[in-house]
């Protein structure tokens, strides 16, 4: 209590070390006001708007005020004066009881002005009225401010004057001391926070739906308010070593704290569940503490949470189960839709004569804009990941539809595989941009599940021209390919462009995709025949490395044609296999062997076998070097090389027994 009526001592209680009862002095007089009038004056401003017909008499009640103003001696002042005047009544020899009664009347009198001064430090300007829709707090008035600061000031003074008789004999030290103006002060503060936080919960708000809501964005908004005043303009009226700033933050913190801790022990609907984790994690932390005028001004680490730990935890598992079913809900509600579309024999729209499904679309906007809600209301990105793994068992569905789905006969599979080569490519620049919020081996899975998805409408889309490949290739390494009478390879080019006419309704990205993908399978399949094959004489070995260096050139100009890009570098391969078949002396075989390991880390020992088992004219000793050469030069960090896997899709197992056969094992 900032009002505590203390017992005056008479001259010989002051001077014998006891304190005589004396009941005639228990009838205090009430403490006497500087200026009751004008604290009645203020009072009333606070509560009455000025209109028009009040300007007149407002101009002449502000010239009577300017002039008490000027004739009232500044709050300091007044403290310094009744100091002056204990230490010299507490000097004398014997202490006058009326004098006593009236220092401690005076005192209690500037208690009273200090504790009105520090009431009105949030007081608004008449000029600049509150508004609840103002986005910025209306600044105190100049002379509440600087009764503040006077008040301040007073509070400093009397502080001192309490240490100064900290070292007297109790008996000596007036009973009022010490006064402890900066404890009450405080606590005075801590009663104004509680205080007005209370009086905003109960305040009218619009726009909300719920009473939590409104009751949270009230205190909220209040905080956010008192906080920028304090930080703008009170902080002027206070000593550094105060820190007024964090003494209010923390008391605001503690009360906002408070108020959401009880809100939040009750069971909440899910709507004022994620609007109160909304305060908590987003608002209160980055609205207000990170607001421009506070951020670093604010010790946000002593502040500690805002809510506790249990019930935070107990919020946000409730906020992400409800997500997760309702993202789970709509991930297979769209699923199911899209495969009735398919079953029903619907072809797919064209969008700029390109087959297109939206499902891509839709499934990207439903999970970004619940990863985006999750980013206003959660504050651990982490937990995000408890909804991607929905996008994860999402794909595997989807990915399972289509792979049932070509299984079929249908009448629109392919223009509906088309449009799902679409969905791939968006899914997969989608995951792939994704950060924070899916963990590394939630987007490996999801790559790869995209992957064999592709890899399922690129077979479905390219199996004739598989399956041409295949029987075309077989007469690789015959007599007629070798002399240039049979163009094997022109005749297969043939047949697969007319197979391919029809993709120019892919997406073009789509469409090089399936280019580049049947481009890697042709190749592939050549070097497979190739290492199959057999030479017997010197003069095949150099005519079918003259036919692959012709060929190659052939594929390569076919599917860059076609429009693919990235594929380009397969042509290297048939080339080099080529020159090391072409080639005769064995040290130079070897360097070109070491050469193609190097640079293509999958190219193993069982391959490196299997080439040199087409050569004519090396000993078992130069084939057991050359092996022996190359897996002694293999880069170390196949990381540092850049090309794409490619032969370990070509499969030579066969090549041991051959090596057993011929006694070539190291």
């Amino acid at each position: 209590m900032w009002f505590h009526p203390v017992p005056s001592r008479g001259r010989q209680s002051l001077r014998a070390g006891g304190v005589e009862e004396n009941p005639d002095r228990e009838k205090r007089r009430l403490p006497r006001l500087k200026n009751p009038g004008k604290i009645w004056k203020n009072l009333r401003q606070q509560n009455h708007k000025p209109t028009k017909e009040d300007e007149v008499e407002g101009d002449e009640a502000q010239r009577v005020e300017e002039t008490v103003e000027q004739e009232e001696e500044r709050l300091e002042e007044v403290s310094r004066k009744l100091i002056i005047r204990e230490e010299q009544l507490f000097s004398q020899e014997s202490v006058s009881e009326g004098e006593e009664d009236q220092l401690l009347g005076d005192l209690e009198t500037l208690r009273l002005q200090i504790i009105t001064a520090i009431h009105d430090t949030f007081t608004s300007s008449p000029s600049s009225p509150s508004s609840p829709s103002s986005p910025c707090p209306s600044p105190p008035s100049s002379r509440a401010m600087e009764v503040l600061r006077s008040a301040v000031v007073c509070i400093q003074q009397q502080e001192e004057q309490d240490r100064r008789w900290t070292g007297f004999p109790a008996d000596k030290v007036p009973v009022w001391r010490p006064q402890k103006f900066l404890s009450t002060h405080n606590k005075l503060l801590q009663n104004m926070v509680e205080s007005r936080l209370m009086k905003a919960a109960e305040e009218d708000s619009d726009g909300l739906s719920t009473p939590l809501k409104r009751e949270v964005c009230r205190v909220g908004r209040r905080v956010k308010e008192d906080l920028l005043t304090v930080g703008r303009s009170v902080v002027d009226c206070y000593p550094p070593q105060m820190d007024i700033l964090n003494l209010y933050a923390g008391l605001y913190h503690q009360s906002f704290s408070a108020r959401l801790n009880h809100l939040a022990a009750s069971e909440l609907e899910t709507g004022d569940c994620s609007y109160l984790l909304l305060w908590i994690n987003i608002c209160y932390p980055n609205e207000i503490l990170k607001h421009e005028d506070l951020e670093g001004r604010i010790k946000t680490a002593c502040l500690g949470s805002l809510l506790q730990l249990d019930h935070l935890e107990r919020l946000e598992d409730q906020y992400l189960t409800h997500k997760e079913d309702q993202l789970k809900l709509w991930l297979n509600t769209a699923l199911r839709k899209e495969e009735e579309s398919w079953l029903s024999g619907k072809t797919p729209e064209l969008i700029d004569q390109y087959c297109f499904s939206p499902l891509a679309i839709d499934i990207i906007q439903v999970i970004d804009g619940s990863l985006s809600e999750f980013s206003r209301v959660i504050e651990d990105q982490i937990k995000a990941q408890r909804l991607t793994a929905h996008l994860e068992s999402f794909l595997t569905s989807y990915r399972k539809c289509v792979e049932e789905f070509v299984k079929g006969k249908h009448t629109n599979m392919r223009s509906v595989i088309k449009a799902q080569l679409v969905c791939e490519l968006q899914f997969r620049d989608y995951i792939t941009g994704l950060t924070g919020s899916v963990s590394d081996q939630q987007r490996q899975s999801c790559l790869d599940t995209l992957s064999a998805l592709k890899d399922c409408g690129y077979r479905c889309l390219t199996r004739p021209s598989l399956t041409q490949l295949k029987e075309s290739l077989s007469q690789l390494w015959t007599a007629p390919w070798i002399d240039g009478s049979l163009p094997v390879v022109d005749s297969l080019l043939d047949s697969v462009n007319q197979q391919l006419s029809d993709l120019t309704d892919l997406k073009p990205a789509c469409r090089e995709a399936v280019l580049s993908a049947l481009h890697q399978d042709l190749v592939r399949q050549y070097v497979k025949r190739t290492l199959k094959t057999r030479t017997s004489s010197r003069a095949r070995e150099v005519g079918g490395a003259q036919r692959m260096t012709e060929d190659a050139q052939k594929i390569n100009d076919f599917f860059s044609e076609g429009g693919c890009r990235e594929s380009m570098w397969l042509g290297e391969i048939l080339c080099r296999l080529a020159e090391i078949l072409r080639l005769h002396d064995p040290g130079s075989v070897q360097l070109e062997m070491v050469s193609l390991a190097r640079t293509y880390p999958d190219f193993s020992d069982a391959h490196v076998s299997a080439l040199l088992s087409l050569k004519t004219g090396l000993s078992a000793a130069n084939v057991r070097s050359i092996r022996r050469s190359v897996e002694e030069n293999r880069l170390l960090n196949a990381l540092t090389n850049q090309r794409p896997p490619f032969f370990s899709k070509v499969k030579v197992k066969w090549i041991n027994n051959k090596i057993n056969q011929m006694g070539l094992k190291n």
